[in-house]
């Protein structure tokens, strides 16, 4: 096959004419260009491989770049990608022709039977494209140094922000997964069997789990909260359910915190050590051979956490895909809804819109991939200005219409204690001290209710709330046997007795030590 010509059917710019006045073509891999090409028209797969990976302007052919443009916009609005969508968008778009028409389409489907090693060949592309933009910067560079009248201290600036531009631009994040983070095997202390019955993805939360009968694949569902409530922490401690006790897989974007720090407070709920001893070091032996022994079964876990800043919707599906079809995720938690973009395709409009579109992509995500996600949310300023009760409501939900009009479920984390409230507005006016409501405010399959969780502020987690948690249902249940006593219900057994004053004791220690967040 010959070489293509630098100059003709290519982008010409000063560093190309540049490297031919010396004798140089610029790096390019115009081969492995058309097969990556061939691969994403015939195996879908291959579209999900490397969408992520590549952008228009790798390309070295403009033909390609044409082409790789038509498929990025199929694959933006969920068209299908195939030798025939293709052509129909290069003629829509009036550049069939210019890329050698359906011929030349089919003849790059030809040179290629399947996505095999895409990836593989898509990153040499992209490293092709980067040693040419380095070039392209290196000469504008060297031309600006001669430049007398230019400031030293301007150009230096100038320099590290196209090679920054160029790092952030091309060397994207991928997904890590629980073992690489964790550096020293660890043991987990207890296993809490799969429930049964259920025919979703169990939360580990037992009057959750009731209510919903596990998230439901398909399903978007929202949590929202204020600031400090502990939207992390529950989430958290709920992909800790699934991927360490059921061996779930999960896949968790975290747009705010780092990977390092979510599996910091991982390790402190699984431990009992505090984030802040952690943080420190400063263990004690036995902490450090708690601290080996009890996280065991998160090293092996099937977690994968991906701290992408900024995150566009685009990039959250393509990963998201890639992590289907590679490691079988059943669950996808983003940990925020308002810190996410939508992409470049967004153009104009406010927030509001913005929201909108991220929200109803997050929907259609859930749907494609036939996984719940979980998606987390800030509240308004309303519920801290609202006189009474500061328990959210639905209108609380910040951009609230398209959030609540896409969602199949919408839940608010409310705890009173954050509110220096000592006492839940009940009958029995039980305290609050180290507990919280998930509230289901709406349930598009099933019914609403208000779910009290522990909440353990120095590990950062949630827990179920135990029958014997709280003094006043320890009493109400006495009560209730009041007229016999000697009832077998009314009498616990001697392992609930014990296992009773041992939570209690726990209880006390961590409500002690018990710290918003």
């Amino acid at each position: 096959m010959d070489k293509p010509s630098p100059i003709v059917g290519h982008r010409v710019d000063k560093s190309t004419l540049i490297n031919l006045e010396r004798g140089k073509i610029p790096p390019q891999a115009v081969d492995l260009e058309e097969v990556v090409l061939g691969a994403m028209m015939i195996d879908k797969k291959g579209v999900d491989e490397v969408i992520d990976i590549l952008h228009p302007d790798v390309f070295y052919k403009d033909a390609h770049r044409f082409i790789y443009e038509a498929i990025f916009k199929l694959f933006e609005s969920s068209e299908p990608v195939d030798l025939l969508t293709v052509s129909a968008q290069l003629k829509k778009e009036g550049k069939l022709e210019l890329v050698g028409g359906d011929f030349y389409l089919i003849r790059l489907t030809q040179k290629v039977a399947s996505s095999a090693h895409i990836e593989f060949h898509a990153r040499i592309i992209l490293q092709k494209y980067i040693q040419r933009s380095l070039i392209k910067i290196s000469n504008e560079i060297i031309e600006d140094a001669y430049d007398d009248a230019t400031d030293v201290f301007d150009l230096l600036d100038n320099a590290e922000a196209k090679l920054y531009d160029v790092t952030q631009g091309n060397l994207k994040r991928s997904a890590e997964t629980a073992q690489n983070l964790v550096i020293q095997a660890k043991k987990k202390i207890e296993e809490i069997s799969n429930k049964e019955g259920l025919s979703g993805v169990p939360s580990g939360f037992d009057k959750v789990d009731r209510l919903t009968s596990g998230w439901q694949p398909s399903d978007l569902v929202i949590i929202a909260a204020r600031p400090g409530m502990g939207k992390t922490a529950l989430t958290l401690s709920m992909a800790r359910n699934i991927a360490v006790n059921s061996e779930i897989p999960v896949a968790f974007f975290s747009l705010e915190m780092s990977s390092v720090q979510l599996i910091t407070r991982l390790i402190s709920a699984e431990t009992g050590l505090s984030s802040e001893k952690l943080r420190t070091g400063k263990l004690e032996k036995h902490e450090w051979e708690q601290l080996n022994v009890k996280v065991k079964a998160l090293e092996n876990a099937p977690l994968f956490i991906d701290d992408t800043p900024s995150l566009s919707i685009f990039d959250l599906r393509a990963k998201a895909r890639r992590l289907a079809s590679q490691h079988k995720i059943k669950l996808v938690i983003i940990d925020y809804l308002q810190l996410m973009t939508a992409g470049s395709s967004q153009k104009g409009g406010n927030r509001e819109q913005e929201i909108s579109t991220i929200s109803r992509n997050l929907k259609a995500l859930a749907k494609e991939l036939n996984v719940p996600v979980i998606a987390l949310s800030q509240l308004s300023r309303a519920v801290e200005t609202r006189g009474g009760s500061k328990r959210p409501i639905l209108s609380d939900l910040r951009e609230s219409g398209a959030i609540e009009q896409d969602a199949d479920i919408v839940s608010f984390i409310y705890r009173p204690e954050y509110y220096k409230i000592d006492e839940w507005d009940d009958e029995e006016r039980t305290p609050t001290q180290g507990q919280a409501e998930f509230i289901v405010a709406k349930h598009r399959n099933g019914g609403l209710d208000n779910i009290r969780l522990k909440f353990v502020g120095a590990l950062g987690k949630f827990d179920n709330l135990d029958d014997f948690d709280s003094p006043f249902e320890f009493q109400s249940k006495m009560n209730a046997d009041e007229e016999n006593p000697f009832a077998p219900s009314s009498l616990p057994s001697v392992d609930e007795a014990f296992g009773s004053a041992m939570n209690s004791d726990d209880d006390d220690l961590e409500e002690d030590n018990d710290v918003p967040f």
